[in-house]
Formats: structure tokens, C-alpha cells, sequence
């Protein structure tokens, strides 16, 4: 027996109103599939209700995720409309508990709703992995946000050292001393060390350009003007006098110089260093011994007594290391290769304090990433596969390395100073998202 109410409802129209009145019957609140009163009504994508037992029958009958009425297909796992329930449980009481005390005594019904509901919760859980995986790989919306941040620096950086690539330190590298000015004669003295700059004043005065640069002998330095009376002081500009004589211009002393001299080496110092430092560091105890290999095992592992004629002098006059210094690196060298690098930078922080900085970070990110490596090898039982890792990477060094030596001539300068900042600024901001990724993989692996 269909059930009619009555609604009055009162429409304010100055101080009184007229009075609607209106009588809504069962039948406005009817499912499309078995034609009766909606009990938990369901409704889909597509705007269609229909009772939840009846949506399961469906379900399980069919096995398609589609509307019964106009068979759209519905996504996710349809949800009680909740609102809508409670108005028509409100509005017909005693039909609804005549409705579901029929239901109960249907174990079709509620073998149908039982499979529906299993199936929903297969669904929200599958959903939770792929929300789970999908923010591993994106790291987050707090940190891709701070990752977007941290990328518009770096590429502010890197715009920054590019135009500046031509600045004065550079020009001295490429500019032969005879031509040099009275003023870059004092900007190469200052540059031996903080030492030097006691005897700016005294090299101003005198007008020492590059052509009496090359003249002086190391008696004269204790004459007037220049005064040095400390021998170690003199002995260092000798040394260095030598070398700039040998050279015909300034040796590079930053890193900033060294890259303009040598721009092929350096571009793939960077990227070798990060990629393999145990190979990157026997390439150039092979092949760049005295240039590039002394200065760094006499950075990462100086000698533990040094008087103030050692430290002024221990990059000009480098010696080979003693056994004390190849036993601390080839610890290191082993073991953490890249504590090697952070420490190299953390010498230079005077010099480069923003650029060592981004290379101690990334060191300490590379660390942890290796170790994951390892870890990863261990745990998967992988190590009787470390040889032929190990050769394959050999193999893929190798080979970027012979790349850059034949393309590099051909590669336009721009591309390659990019390239440098690039892998300088960038990279260890790509490797923060690897960190944090690996230990949300090992979070979701322990629960």
C-alpha cells in the first residue's frame, strides 16, 4: 500500500504568507531495479539511485561496474547516500522498517551485500597502495613544493655563474703576465694567501707591473719598497713566480680557474666524481698526478704538524705524500670516498663558500645512496653479482669518459657550461627526492 505525506511548507510574503501544501508519496522515492520504496539508497557516477542490496544482486550477477539503468560505467566503490536515506527514513518510517525486516530473512541478500562489500574494501585498499606509490614518486606535496623552490635557485645560480664566467680571476688564467696591470699583479699576490695582502701597499707603491714582475729577484723583495722580511713569505713568491714564469700566465688557484683552463677535465670531474669516485680517483693518480691528484691527497690528508713555512708553502712545493697520509686516504678511499670530496670542499669554504656548501650536501646525500646500494645488494642475497656490476659500471665510465674526450671540442660552450652548473647546483637537489624515497620505500616495507 503506497503511503502519501503531507508537507506544508510557509513562504514569508510581507507579515504573513501564503501556505503551500503538497503530498509526496512513496513512489518518488522508488528504486529503478525492484520498483519498491530505496532502502540505503546507493548513487552513482551518473546520478541514478537504486537500494544497496539491489546495486549487490546486480554486481553479482553481471560483474560489471555499470549503471543498471543507462549502464554507465561507475569508478571507485559507490558509497550510501546518506543525506537521501535520511530523508525518506524520516518521511516513511513505518515502510522502511517493514523493508528491512523483509530483508533480513533473505540470505541471498545478504550473501550478495557480503561479496558487494568485499569487494569494496579490495578496491579501497588497492587504491591506498597505488595513493601510497604514487606519493613515494612524487615525494610528497609539501616537498615537490620545496623541491620546485630550491630547482628556481638553482637555476638561478647557474644563470648567475655562467654570465659571470668571464670575471677578472678568469681573465688572468688566459692573460699573459708581461701584460699585466700594476692592479692584477696585487690581485694575483693576494690570492697566495690572507698573508699576502700585508704587502699590497708595498707593490701599489712600487707600480709592479707584469714586465717587472718577471724581473725581480728574491733579494730584491727584502729591498725597498716591498720589504718581506719573513723568508717563508719570500720563499712562497719565488715559488710562485717560477711557476707563472714556467707558464707565461697565472696558474689557476680556484675553482673558477681551473675551469676556464681546463673546461673538458673539469666538466668530467664532476660528473665522474659523482658517478664513481674510487675510478675518478685512480684516473688521476694515473694520469693527472702532479695537477690534480697532490693537491687533493695534501687537502683530504695533511700532514698533522706543519709549521707556518709548511702551511704557506704546501701547495706551491708539493712533495709526494708520506706513508701516514696514503694510509688515511686509502682508508677513506675505500670506505667513504666521498667524505674525501666534502672534506676537499670544506678546505675551499673560504674561497667558494656557497658552491662547497652544495658539494659537502651532496656528498653526504651520495653517502647514503651508496649505502642504500649496498644494502640493497646484502638484503637481496645479490653479492656473488658484484663483479659483473662492478665491471659493468667500469664499463659504463669507460665509455662516457672516451665520449667527452671525442665530443668535446664539438659541444657548443653554453650546452657545456650548463651541463657543469647543472650537475653542480641541481644535482644534489635531485638527490635529496632519492634519499627521501628510499626511506619512505623502507617505511612502507617494514609496516
Amino acid at each position: 500500500m503506497e503511503e502519501d505525506v503531507k508537507i506544508e511548507s510557509a513562504k514569508s510574503e510581507g507579515a504573513s504568507g501564503p501556505k503551500l501544501d503538497r503530498n509526496i508519496s512513496v513512489s518518488e522515492f522508488s528504486c529503478n531495479c525492484c520498483y519498491d520504496i530505496l532502502v540505503n539508497p546507493t548513487t552513482l557516477n551518473c546520478g541514478h539511485s537504486f537500494c544497496r542490496h539491489c546495486l549487490a544482486l546486480w554486481w553479482v550477477s553481471s560483474k560489471k561496474t555499470e549503471c543498471p539503468e543507462c549502464r554507465d560505467k561507475w569508478e571507485g566503490f559507490p558509497k550510501v547516500n546518506i543525506l537521501l536515506r535520511d530523508v525518506i527514513e524520516k518521511l516513511f518510517p513505518d515502510t522502511i522498517k517493514e523493508k528491512y525486516e523483509d530483508l533480513e530473512q533473505s540470505t541471498e541478500i545478504a550473501r550478495a551485500l557480503q561479496a558487494f562489500n568485499k569487494y569494496g574494501n579490495d578496491q579501497n585498499q588497492s587504491s591506498s597502495r597505488e595513493g601510497q606509490a604514487n606519493q613515494q614518486r612524487g615525494g610528497g606535496g609539501f616537498f615537490s613544493g620545496v623541491l620546485t623552490a630550491l630547482t628556481g635557485v638553482a637555476v638561478v645560480l647557474l644563470v648567475y655563474h655562467w654570465s659571470s664566467r668571464e670575471s677578472e680571476h678568469d681573465l688572468l688564467v688566459h692573460k699573459p703576465v708581461s701584460k699585466w696591470t700594476p692592479e692584477e699583479v696585487v690581485l694575483w699576490l693576494e690570492q697566495l694567501g690572507p698573508w699576502a695582502s700585508h704587502y699590497k701597499d708595498s707593490f701599489l707603491l712600487g707600480r709592479v707591473n707584469g714586465r717587472l714582475l718577471l724581473t725581480l729577484a728574491e733579494e730584491e723583495f727584502s729591498k725597498e719598497p716591498y720589504s718581506i722580511e719573513s723568508n717563508s713569505h719570500r720563499k712562497a713568491i719565488i715559488m710562485e713566480l717560477d711557476r707563472v714564469k714556467t707558464l707565461g700566465v697565472k696558474p689557476p688557484q680556484n675553482l673558477w680557474e681551473y675551469k676556464a683552463v681546463n673546461p673538458g677535465k673539469s666538466l668530467f670531474l664532476l660528473y665522474a666524481l659523482k658517478s664513481s669516485p674510487r675510478l675518478s680517483m685512480l684516473y688521476m693518480y694515473l694520469f693527472d698526478y702532479s695537477e690534480t691528484f697532490l693537491p687533493f691527497i695534501h687537502t683530504t690528508c695533511p700532514l698533522e704538524e706543519e709549521d707556518e713555512e709548511d702551511i704557506i708553502t704546501k701547495f706551491i712545493d708539493l712533495q709526494d705524500p708520506t706513508w701516514t697520509q696514503w694510509r688515511e686516504f686509502l682508508v677513506k678511499y675505500v670506505f667513504l670516498p666521498y667524505q674525501l670530496l666534502a672534506e676537499f670542499a670544506w678546505d675551499w669554504l673560504e674561497v667558494h663558500y656557497w658552491t662547497s656548501r652544495f658539494i659537502i650536501v651532496n656528498a653526504m646525500l651520495l653517502t647514503v645512496l651508496e649505502l642504500f646500494s649496498f644494502w640493497r645488494l646484502w638484503s637481496t642475497s645479490q653479492v656473488r653479482s658484484l663483479p659483473r656490476h662492478m665491471w659493468g659500471h667500469f664499463w659504463k665510465m669507460s665509455t662516457q669518459g672516451l665520449f667527452v674526450a671525442i665530443l668535446w671540442s664539438l659541444i657548443p660552450q653554453f650546452v657545456c657550461n650548463c651541463l657543469f652548473y647543472w650537475a653542480l647546483y641541481f644535482n644534489p637537489i635531485i638527490n635529496i627526492d632519492l634519499v627521501v624515497k628510499k626511506f619512505r620505500r623502507l617505511e612502507t616495507q617494514a609496516v
